[in-house]
Parts: structure tokens; sequence; C-alpha cells
């Protein structure tokens, strides 16, 4: 058992450093669809939670809530939503997005979404709102101004982005649903772990697993390096 173990292992490496092409494309499909979801989302979603952080309108405590309530809504959930909006009879049916990379990155903006918000109005209600205040004061437009208070509290939504990121990069459930685990197309790195190893193809599951790890690592480091940083600054 622990030959058959080892063995799987170096050919899991194998895979990784010869560089296997349909390993690498399932690892291109992965943070492509992933990034662009949360490129689009990133400047709304931080405005968006600047604006429930210092403004004061009707139905705030609404909207607030709802983006919290959308956060636990289970990915496959989100995954059915899209399909059906998607499908040829739902209300996007036309765009013909279903069982493609667009399909998937809409899903995915939706799962990332509300946790850039939620987390985003976190960090500007931890700021003092004189900060703000004081910037306008001293002449800064709107964009200006928030501009300011974003690289006060780039940590923040650093972690925010990372959280959104490892959020939408491992989700299965929509992904499937919406892409459809199309090989070369719409087949990323989580849907193509579940088939693999349903397949019982651990070496390839495994290598893909071992992708998913090494960014963790990178992240976490990267992540514990610009806190330290930070901290000197805030005393």
């Amino acid at each position: 058992m622990t030959e058959s173990w080892w063995e799987i292992m170096s050919q899991s490496l194998a895979l990784l450093v010869s560089f296997d092409k349909d390993l690498w494309s399932i690892i291109s499909v992965s943070f492509s669809v992933s990034i662009a979801a949360l490129v689009i989302t990133l400047v709304p979603c931080v405005v968006l939670g600047f604006v429930l952080a210092y403004s004061r309108f009707p139905g705030r405590w609404l909207v607030s809530n709802l983006i919290h309530t959308m956060q636990t809504i289970p990915t496959v959930v989100i995954g059915l939503l899209v399909y059906l909006l998607l499908s040829n009879q739902g209300a996007w049916g036309d765009l013909r997005w279903l069982f493609t990379q667009k399909g998937m990155i809409l899903g995915q903006m939706l799962i990332c979404a509300p946790i850039l918000v939620a987390m985003s109005q976190a960090a500007f209600t931890s700021l003092d709102r004189r900060a703000w205040e004081t910037a306008r004061t001293l002449g800064a437009n709107w964009f200006s101004a928030l501009f300011t208070l974003v690289k006060e509290l780039r940590v923040a939504i650093l972690v925010a982005v990372l959280a959104a990121f490892s959020r939408i990069l491992t989700e299965v459930g929509c992904s499937m649903m919406v892409g459809g685990n199309i090989a070369n197309y719409t087949r990323n790195i989580p849907t193509a772990i579940a088939l693999e190893t349903s397949k019982g193809d651990f070496s390839q599951a495994i290598a893909l697993g071992m992708v998913l790890l090494f960014l963790s690592l990178a992240l976490t480091f990267s992540l514990g390096s610009l806190r330290g940083n930070a901290e000197p600054r805030s005393q």
C-alpha cells in the first residue's frame, strides 16, 4: 500500500513538472475564470461596502443583512439559480452562456460578491470616520477620498480579496452545474478533482490538489508578511 501511494505521488509530481497539457489546461481554466470573476466584482463591491459603512439610507439594514445572508447560501444553490437564468427557457437564455466560461464567471461573481462587500464594509466601519471627513475637507473629491481610505485599509481589503478568491477557486457545485465540466473548456480544478477521484485516477487529482495547497501556502505567507509590515505603521 505504501509503495502504491508513493507511485501515485511520483506520478502526480511528474504531471506537474512535465507540464502535462491536460493538467495545465485545467489549471489555466480555473485561474482565468476565478481571476476574471474577482476583477469584475472587486471595485463595485468595495464601493458598496463603503456606502453601507458610511451612508445612512432607508433599507440599509435590509441590504446589509441580505448580503450577509448570501454568504451562507450553498454554491450549488447559486449554480441552480444561474442555470435557470441561462437555460433556453431562462430570462438570460439568449446570451447562450450556459456551459461556457462566461456562465462560470457569472456564477463565481455571485459567490464572491457578498464576501467582498461584507468584509469591505467591516473594514471601513473599523476606520475612524474622521479620516473620510478630513480628506473631503481638504478638497479631495469623492473618488480620491475613497482611494485614500482604501490605501489605509489595504491589508484588510487584501484579506477580503484572498477570502473571496479562495472561495470561488475551490467551489464545485456552481462550476459543475453552470460549466458542465467540459474538458479543455470549462473543467476547472475542483470539478476535475471530483471527476478523477470518482474514476479512480488519483494521480491527476493529487497533482491538482498540490496546486491548491501551494497556492494556499503562498497566499498565507504573503498575507502574513503584509500584516507584519503594516503593524508598525499603526502604532
